[in-house]
């Protein structure tokens, strides 16, 4: 077993191959699986990364890109470069499929937008069409793949002769056979049988002589002979005659069809390698998918991060069992470059070391990695591995002597640029010295700058770590108060053996526990006390710390919400003075124009009394009016318009934080007020002015459907729960309808608008990497496109990541009304990193 074979097998890497080889198509493919090996070239690692990611998401949210069809036909091409050779009936077959599947895949890399996908395009850049071989293969093969009878002129007339002669074949068997029925030596009840493509009479035993001809089979009982009629024979020479004629016209066809085809010889062959690439590429984004696997990000500062790692083996298991797998999560530097991990019995050390490994040995190998696409993987080139019991028999090695023949070639060869994976180190011997001579190796490790992930029980190991620059501690967690671990790394602190927890939990008597403390010493059990007091302090200032920054995020949130808001009232505040003021001006020049009037009309009549006192009294009244619309009082409503919304806003804002302190008040409130909702009246029905629930919405009742109610919100029909609208009056619903026509919370648009969003909408929205503001921004705008073009479901792809993205776009999703569900998108196509909205 080679170096490479004993670490994969080691890993289980090589069942990672077994479940992508099962995945290819063509054998070409499963050959490219089984080759796969672990390199140092960082540009060929990283393109092939990038291929596999772009076919993910291939895989993941488009359509029509093909999925069948991968053949590998360069074992015949590379044949054609003898001129004696010529491709069989079953070659131009595949030779077409291959042909047919390159061209859908060119078709379809030629459909995206020209930035998408520039890796795979850069692959299949090399592919040249030939239309002409396309053009010979379908004029030589039906749609089952044999060849058509007008392949040739001559070929169809050999096939048209051997359909006559088969035809005066059966016409003259049957005759004899109602004959021989008629003359008695054939059964009434017999048929003419075929034995071989030849037709045959089935005459009885006893009559044999009757029928001349040759005897080709008889019954199981021997009752009945089947006989060739001697005059048939000649007819079926013929026939015979006319096949061997027609493979030869067929052999000919092929021949003159495999010249033709071998000055493209060489581009064929290019195409073949280059279609079992993409088979290949495409079966390991497949298995990235089912695995949830990313694209991690390449180290050149030789930072080692891992975020939410998890070994596709294990997790599979899992599952099956219905479990979920507790992702790791570990950094490694230059300063800090060796990880100690210490715990507990069955606590996942093991795990731990193995998932980094196998990971590790993945992205060196082009797979995508079960993890956080966060995550930073430097390059290593070599692997140490001294896992599990390796003695050998033949070698006369025990246990030990294999770990320490390991670490001689560890301490031989390893680098800087090397990862060395131990696995219970010191164990196997006598635990001092076990313990100095693993202390010893483990300086010397350090001092040579490699990379490590070591796990272990000694104590002495755990406090040469403490003290140590390069050195970092790491302790599986355990529920002390269950007695049982949780298979989670925290870095920063080593971890218990909890030895005498799990012999009590075994049932151990308390007597020989306490015994066994007091043997250990009080400097032991007082070490294993305070490393657990360490970790449970250290874990609750975790909790704490990340319930703050959970606030935090919320308050930002609401934040920019209410900024928003008031942004919005100043712009309309500004809006109603400004036609406030061009009413006054507008009313301050039609006073003037009636002063004007006023007095003309006064000089005309030449100041008669009564006259006089009319026009003066009309002169009254019209500035009696024009003071009762004065601007400054407007001014001065709005004023106090805008300082009891800001009040709104500010005890809004409370009511929401005390809402988080009462929450199980405010739900008893809320059903009280739905119970009271409910017995106001009967439920709307057409024609009823109604406002939907938990919103400003408001809208006329066009139709009802059982349980669901049409309702035309502007120019937006919506369908909405009978319990999510309650009526309202006709002078209700002119009050809101006035208050919310500058802020509704989507635009009516004309028809013709609508049209061309429904034309250019897309039922996916992508907010990777976006800021929270803008995520939410866009995805309020892909919402109300969505309402208004009817489509349902939709799709926002905002990754997985750390998580914090998805959890605040859900959040925020479930205060909008217009949502009835969501859910996380298949397995197959995604998983947590996309969410499946359903809109009412």
């Amino acid at each position: 077993m080679t170096d490479s074979q004993r670490i994969e097998e080691r890993l289980g890497f090589h069942k990672i191959r077994a479940s992508v080889e099962v995945l290819c198509s063509s054998d070409a493919a499963k050959k490219m699986v089984h080759d796969a090996t672990f390199s140092t070239d960082v540009a060929r690692v990283g393109k092939m990364l990038a291929q596999t990611d772009e076919m993910r998401v291939i895989s993941m949210l488009e359509s029509g890109f093909p999925d069948s069809g991968y053949v590998d036909i360069y074992p015949f091409l590379v044949h054609l470069e003898h001129s004696n050779y010529y491709l069989d009936v079953i070659s131009v077959a595949k030779l077409r499929t291959a042909l047919n599947t390159m061209r859908q895949i060119s078709q379809f890399f030629g459909n995206t937008k020209e930035d998408a996908y520039p890796e795979m395009k850069e692959l299949i850049k090399p592919v040249v069409f030939f239309p002409e071989i396309t053009r010979r293969i379908d004029g030589l093969l039906d749609r089952f793949g044999e060849v058509k009878d007008n392949a040739s002129e001559e070929l169809g007339a050999i096939r048209k002769s051997i359909k006559e002669k088969e035809s005066t074949i059966s016409r003259r068997v049957h005759a004899l056979l109602k004959q021989g029925q008629k003359d008695g030596f054939i059964d009434k009840d017999s048929s003419v049988s075929v034995r071989e493509g030849r037709m045959l009479l089935p005459v009885t035993a006893s009559n044999k002589r009757k029928v001349p001809g040759f005897v080709v089979d008889e019954s199981s009982s021997g009752k009945t002979l089947y006989i060739e009629p001697m005059e048939i024979v000649e007819m079926n020479n013929q026939v015979t005659e006319l096949h061997f004629a027609e493979q030869r016209e067929i052999l000919r066809i092929l021949v003159d069809f495999s010249d033709f085809l071998r000055p493209y010889k060489e581009e064929l062959m290019l195409s073949s390698k280059i279609l079992s690439n993409i088979d290949f590429i495409w079966a390991k984004a497949r298995f990235a998918v089912q695995t949830s696997s990313g694209k991690p990000v390449i180290s050149t500062d030789k930072d080692y991060f891992l975020k939410d790692a998890r070994n596709p083996l294990l997790q599979k298991v899992l599952e099956k069992e219905g479990k979920k797998i507790v992702p790791l999560t570990f950094r490694l530097s230059k300063e800090k470059h060796i990880l100690l991990i210490s715990g507990p019995n069955a606590g996942g050390k093991s795990v731990c070391l193995k998932t980094a490994g196998l990971l590790q040995y993945m992205m060196q190998c082009g797979f995508l990695i079960p993890a956080s696409e966060s995550s930073e993987l430097p390059f290593f080139d070599r692997i140490f591995i001294d896992i599990g019991d390796e003695q050998s028999i033949e070698n006369d090695l025990s246990t030990y002597s294999s770990h320490l023949s390991n670490m001689r070639l560890v301490l031989k060869e390893s680098t800087p640029d090397s990862l060395i994976l131990i696995d219970e180190f010191g164990s196997g011997t006598e635990p001092t010295a076990g313990g100095a001579i693993a202390e010893a190796i483990l300086e010397e490790i350090e001092k040579r700058g490699a990379f490590g992930i070591i796990t272990t029980h000694y104590a002495n190991l755990k406090l040469f770590a403490s003290a140590s620059k390069g050195v970092i501690n790491g302790g599986m967690l355990f529920d002390v108060k269950n007695i049982q671990p949780l298979f989670k790394l925290e870095t920063g602190t080593p971890g218990s053996s909890f030895a005498f927890e799990l012999a009590r939990k075994m049932g151990l008597s308390e007597v020989v526990v306490k015994s066994a403390e007091n043997k250990a010493g009080t400097e032991f059990v007082d070490m294993e006390r305070h490393l657990r007091k360490i970790a449970r302090n250290r874990r609750a200032w975790e909790e704490r710390l990340a319930r703050i920054k959970s606030t935090d995020r919320t308050l930002e949130s609401i934040t920019d919400k209410y900024q928003k808001e008031l942004s919005d009232i100043e712009k309309m505040r500004k809006q109603i003075l400004k036609e406030a003021k061009d009413e006054a001006a507008e009313m301050l020049s039609e006073a003037n124009k009636k002063i004007e009037a006023t007095i003309k009309e006064i000089r005309e009549k030449q100041a008669e009394k009564e006259s006089t006192k009319i026009v003066r009294k009309e002169l009254s009244d019209f500035e009696k009016r024009v003071k009762e619309s004065d601007g400054g009082k407007d001014e001065d409503l709005i004023a106090r318009k805008m300082e009891q919304l800001i009040r709104r806003k500010e005890r809004r804002e409370k009511k929401k934080r005390e809402r988080a302190e009462r929450s199980g008040e405010l739900k008893s409130e809320l059903k009280k007020r739905e119970v009271a909702a409910a017995g106001k009246g009967a439920s709307p029905v057409v024609g009823n002015k109604v406002k939907i629930k938990g919103s400003d919405l408001i809208g006329e009742v066009v139709a009802v459907e059982g349980k669901k109610l049409s309702i035309a919100v502007g120019s937006v029909l919506t369908k909405v729960d009978v319990s999510k609208a309650e009526r309202i009056s006709s002078n209700e619903f002119a009050a809101v309808a006035g208050k919310n026509a500058s802020h509704r919370p989507f635009s009516v648009t004309e028809s013709d608008d609508i049209s061309r969003r429904r034309l250019e909408f897309r039922p996916t929205l992508d907010i990777r990497g976006q800021r929270l503001e803008e995520a939410i921004n866009n995805v309020t705008s892909f919402i109300d496109d969505a309402l208004m073009t009817g489509a349902s479901p939709v799709r926002i792809l905002h990754g997985k990541g750390n998580g914090i993205l998805r959890e605040e776009i859900r959040k925020y999703l479930k205060s909008m009304w217009s949502i009835s569900s969501m859910r996380d998108e298949d397995l197959q196509r995604g998983g947590s990193g996309i969410t499946v909205i359903d809109l009412d």
